[in-house]
């Protein structure tokens, strides 16, 4: 099957898409040696570089592999999805229980390392979660989500953070969502300010366990009033 000349710009992801097209069909199987970036580059239609920058961008794709001195190989015929890409298509049930993993033991390292500003800080975020409450449903999870990224913050993990941060826009969705299906805050607009109050006053008082318990609790209620809604889960965090 010819490849075909691309249209102008943008050449690169042309001819990307192009060569990949290939690839995940078959053309090139996995082990096979592509062609030289000349011939590719007469195929295209484009220039040696333009045919560089779409092999560099197969190869973060994990789809091919350079040589040096032999030439690039398919190495898959499947794109390698990046974190972000694969956590946009997680479920929110599969997001939550991450969430629960790397927030519970966060809220361990909190109270273990915990200073006077975390303190003051973690304080200022309830307060804020409680103003929050007389909101719609988007700012109060917005409020929530700060609250529980500045208990990951006190853990002084920059790992633990990374990874908050990056699934925080589908927990953010999927808790927006889901407070607009149940009707939640309906019966209580601040939902869950007991247990945020005392996830607060055990990590202030150090007691490592206790804070680990208190979030843990508080992030697995959600799940029995899911099965009460029929719903996923519900946000209680």
């Amino acid at each position: 099957m010819p490849l075909g000349a691309v249209r102008p710009s943008p050449l690169v992801e042309q001819a990307a898409a192009r060569l990949r097209e290939q690839i995940t069909g078959g053309h090139w199987p996995v082990g096979t040696k592509l062609p030289g970036e000349t011939t590719l580059a007469k195929e295209l239609g484009v220039g040696r570089s333009t045919v560089r920058e779409a092999l560099r961008a197969l190869a973060g794709a994990g789809l091919v592999r350079p040589r040096q001195g032999a030439g690039v190989f398919v190495l898959a015929t499947e794109p390698v999805e990046d974190w972000p890409t694969r956590l946009r298509r997680a479920a929110v049930t599969d997001v939550y229980e991450v969430r629960m993993a790397v927030e519970v033991h966060a809220a361990r390292l909190a109270a273990r390392r915990r200073t006077d500003d975390d303190i003051a800080a973690l304080r200022a975020a309830l307060e804020t979660r409680r103003a929050a409450a007389s909101a719609d449903d988007a700012v109060f999870v917005d409020a929530d989500i700060a609250f529980h990224a500045t208990v990951i913050a006190a853990a002084r993990n920059p790992v633990l953070a990374d990874l908050f941060t990056e699934f925080t826009p589908v927990l953010r969705d999927g808790l927006i969502e889901l407070l607009s299906l149940t009707g939640l805050r309906g019966h209580d607009p601040n939902t869950g300010d007991e247990a945020h109050e005392e996830l607060v006053r055990t990590v202030a008082d150090g007691d490592e366990e206790g804070a680990a318990e208190v979030l843990r609790g508080e992030l697995e209620d959600p799940f029995a009033l899911a099965g009460k809604s029929e719903q996923p889960f519900c946000p209680g965090g």
